[in-house]
């Protein structure tokens, strides 16, 4: 009796309200919803059941789209890994002229994606696009009806997914030991040798992993394929989406979403084992860094230069075609005239004077940077409780936070829709599908893991001898936490922030499943302004839209990218 007083003596209050909100919130929105989901898929009238698997392989559209989605993976394997070598080699380890603003195009993907980039392109290329109307005017026998399908999607997707070859292939190639390649010359090695022989081995890992990645991400592909996929080309998400709304259908979309989960999981287990397995080490002491290579041959020279600027415009003209017809009215867009009678700021102001047209930024930047400040929240204490308890209870903590990185945003949607698409459950006394807190709990979880990954790696950063003066001079664990710890963590816990909402901001992916008709964020009112029918000046306004959305990524990847590399 007397040791439970005093193990007693040592529980704080704060403790337990902390530990019971944490446990709740792992338990009702990441445990519960996906034991639930597979439990309601195989399991009818308390006996196991298979009839979720007869139902998918009885439907045609549910099997096609299986086949499409990894017909799609496998082809972005191929056409992204081309792409995404060909800009970083031109821009980082062959010496071209323009460089510098081929890389800007180039990385122009990171600003400007998801839904907003496919609207772009849509814009661009369909039948009723830019580029289709000037084509058709200069050449009659175009074909205005090629930028839909499967060809329209991968063209998408392709150009849509080479941020992680300019991002980490990038850093690779950078540290590649330039001695290496001085030595294969002084061998009389051709340029094409080294490159095959020295360079690209080295940077085998990196390929590995954009690859897993690139393949994850055209399995899960939704935007594209809802907008420009057409009736002949739907992939797995477009049709779980489908299915999620009719409760009779949900268990076939459910199961799409397992199948998606499991080959997700797969993956990544590869990619884990491949990572530890490899056995990489530089045979030079003092690494020099890599200088730009100068194309011997003036022919090859010159056909590279023009594929690379082939592909710039590629990249920053839906940019610039958005920017240059979000100053223009309707009219102008869909006649595409751009006589400057029609160039006014009319649009923005429209989005700041009328409710109807910011309400979307609104209810976006609500629900986003709530998410982002309690995702910095829920990761600060999970890393601070992680970095104290090293034992079991540290190592249970972080595998339940970060199950979202082992689902796609699909499977998670598909387990708050069966599971709280009720009137009562029991965490909750009503049916939350559709309401603020489900939408908002979604965003929360599909940010989780990467915000605790980096707030775990700056935790561990930390000089404990700080924390072990604090405690010495008699200070209690949360005046620590608040005048010491916080303050060091101060600038990650920003970038979290910062980065979290950027990535929420113009999501499409997940609200789309879980979001109120009276609530529309700004990722499905653009989507809606990518249809023939869109109402009015929808589709004007949503090119002001994707503009400030590109002006916020910018200010975000600089708050977090260019600050850190002036530091550096």
């Amino acid at each position: 009796m007397e040791k439970i007083k005093e193990y007693l003596k040592h529980i704080k209050i704060s403790s337990i309200i902390i530990y019971t909100l944490l446990s709740w919130f792992i338990i009702a929105f990441l445990v519960y919803p996906n034991i639930n989901l597979i439990l309601k898929t195989f399991i009818k009238d308390g006996q196991v059941s298979l009839r979720a698997f007869e139902k998918l392989f009885s439907s045609k559209r549910a099997m096609m789209s299986l086949r499409n989605s990894f017909v799609l993976a496998f082809s972005m394997i191929i056409t992204v890994n081309i792409v995404g070598t060909f800009i970083v080699l031109v821009t980082e380890y062959f010496e071209i002229k323009g460089a510098k603003i081929l890389k800007i195009g180039f990385m122009s993907t990171l600003v400007y994606a998801g839904i907003v980039l496919v609207a772009g392109y849509q814009f661009l290329y369909s039948s009723n696009g830019f580029l289709a109307k000037v084509l058709s005017d200069l050449i009659p026998s175009y074909n205005v009806d090629w930028f839909v399908g499967y060809k329209a999607v991968l063209f998408i997707m392709t150009f849509a997914c080479t941020s992680n070859h300019m991002i980490f292939l990038s850093n690779a190639i950078r540290n590649i030991d330039h001695g290496t390649i001085e030595a294969a010359k002084n061998m009389g090695a051709s340029q094409f040798l080294i490159l095959k022989k020295v360079v690209l081995p080295v940077l085998k890992p990196t390929f590995f992993s954009i690859t897993v990645l690139t393949f994850l991400t055209g399995l899960s592909a939704l935007s594209a394929p809802i907008v420009v996929g057409g009736k002949s080309f739907q992939t797995i998400n477009p049709m779980i989406l489908q299915f999620s709304k009719s409760p009779v259908s949900r268990d076939i979309g459910a199961l799409m979403a397992i199948i998606l989960g499991i080959a997700t999981l797969l993956l990544l287990i590869i990619m884990n084992r491949v990572e530890k397995g490899g056995n990489y080490i530089s045979i030079s002491k003092v690494k020099t860094r890599i200088i730009k290579q100068k194309i011997n041959s003036r022919l090859v020279n010159i056909i590279i230069h023009l594929v690379a600027y082939l592909l710039f415009i590629i990249y920053i003209a839906p940019m610039l075609l958005v920017i240059v017809f979000s100053f223009t009215n309707t009219i102008a867009i869909n006649t595409v005239d751009l006589s400057f009678s029609n160039f006014s700021l009319s649009n923005y102001m429209l989005l700041f004077t009328r409710r109807g047209a910011f309400e979307p930024y609104l209810v976006s930047i609500v629900y986003s940077m709530s998410a982002a400040v309690i995702v910095a929240i829920i990761c600060l204490v999970a890393s601070n409780i992680i970095h104290k308890k090293e034992g079991k209870v540290g190592t249970i903590l972080e595998f339940l936070l970060l199950i979202p990185w082992l689902l796609p945003a699909t499977l998670i949607a598909m387990g708050l829709i069966m599971t709280y698409d009720l009137p009562k459950t029991i965490l909750f006394n009503k049916n939350l599908v559709g309401s603020p807190l489900l939408m908002l709990s979604a965003y929360v979880i599909v940010t989780l893991p990467f915000s605790l990954r980096m707030l775990k790696a700056a935790y561990f950063g930390l000089d404990n001898a700080l924390v072990d003066a604090s405690k010495s001079m008699g200070a209690s664990g949360f005046y620590t936490f608040r005048r010491v710890i916080l303050p060091i963590l101060l600038p990650t816990v920003l970038a979290v922030i910062v980065l979290s909402f950027n990535k929420l901001l113009p999501n499409y992916d997940l609200s789309v499943f879980l979001y109120h008709p009276a609530y529309k964020p700004l990722g499905i009112v653009i989507k809606t302004a990518t249809e023939q029918e869109s109402p009015g000046d929808s589709k004007a306004i949503m090119f002001v839209y994707s503009v400030i959305l590109m002006i916020i990524s910018t200010i975000a990847i600089y708050f977090f990218y260019g600050r850190n590399t002036k530091r550096k």
